[in-house]
């Protein structure tokens, strides 16, 4: 089990996952967590210190599932960085929905919160990096100009699924399209 911080910070994920950004409250987690009252508000302070804190955790926990599929995957052609991204897609809203929903609760309170917004394009860049290796491997000459393109797309494809749960969900042929057509295929693969 991980430490005290990480709990609350688990806990606080699964609220905001589940009530959005109006139901995060320091005595909530504390209930989500199963720890004394006060215990979240003695490690974090004040709401930001948390929003601070819950955004490098929840991009180390995605971080971790983005890898996961990575050495399950290995993508090293646009069809299987597309079978990589669809893996994403599924876990992102399945599996790890709570995470994702928590995530996209952040997103829109950043665009009225310019530290969060900071705290994200920080943690987001991280990410940037690691996805621009995959598109190198996958054939792209330009990964710095295709991965936007790339990753808003499959945002929006896993928020439509977020809010309108489809039970035959599956944006496999979207996305071998859209990176079939951005990247290529290599030559000689």
């Amino acid at each position: 089990m991980g430490s005290r911080r990480d709990q609350l910070l688990d806990a606080a994920i699964e609220v905001l996952g589940t009530s959005g950004m109006h139901g995060l409250t320091h005595r909530r987690v504390d209930t989500a967590a199963g720890v004394a009252h006060g215990s979240c508000s003695n490690h974090f302070r004040t709401r930001e210190a948390l929003l601070d804190a819950v955004v490098e955790r929840f991009s180390e926990r995605e971080r971790r599932n983005w890898e996961e599929i990575a050495v399950r995957s290995a993508p090293r052609t646009a069809d299987e960085l597309a079978l990589a991204m669809t893996l994403f897609a599924h876990e992102a809203t399945t599996t790890h929905r709570t995470l994702t929903l928590a995530r996209y609760a952040i997103l829109v309170e950043s665009g009225t919160q310019p530290a969060l917004r900071a705290r994200l394009l920080a943690t987001g860049a991280q990410v940037n990096e690691w996805f621009h290796v995959w598109l190198r491997l996958a054939g792209s000459d330009d990964p710095e100009r295709h991965a936007p393109i790339l990753m808003n797309h499959w945002t929006g494809v896993v928020l439509h699924e977020l809010a309108i749960p489809d039970p035959a969900f599956d944006p496999s042929e979207q996305l071998k399209a859209l990176v079939a057509a951005i990247v290529g295929e290599r030559v000689g693969t």
